[in-house]
C-alpha cells in the first residue's frame, strides 16, 4: 500500500503534531465511515483521516481533530 499526502494534509499534520506513522495506523485500524461520493473517514485516537482509495494507492486529503 502506497500512501500519498496532499499539501493540505501535510500542513495539518505538522500543525497538529500528527506523524506519518499515526496516519498509517489510523488508515489500517481506525473505525471507518464512508463519505459520499468516494471518501473514507478513519477515526483514530484524537483525529480523523480523510482519504480516497484508488487501486492500491491511498490519497490522504486531510487530517482533522475529532
Amino acid at each position: 500500500m502506497t500512501i500519498f499526502f496532499s499539501k493540505h494534509a501535510r500542513e495539518r499534520m505538522i500543525s497538529r503534531g500528527i506523524s506519518v506513522k499515526e496516519v498509517e495506523d489510523a488508515i489500517k485500524s481506525g473505525s471507518k465511515t464512508i463519505q459520499n461520493p468516494d471518501k473514507i473517514l478513519s477515526n483514530y485516537r484524537y483525529f480523523c483521516v480523510v482519504y480516497k482509495k484508488i487501486g492500491n494507492d491511498t490519497f490522504v486529503i486531510t487530517v482533522k481533530p475529532r
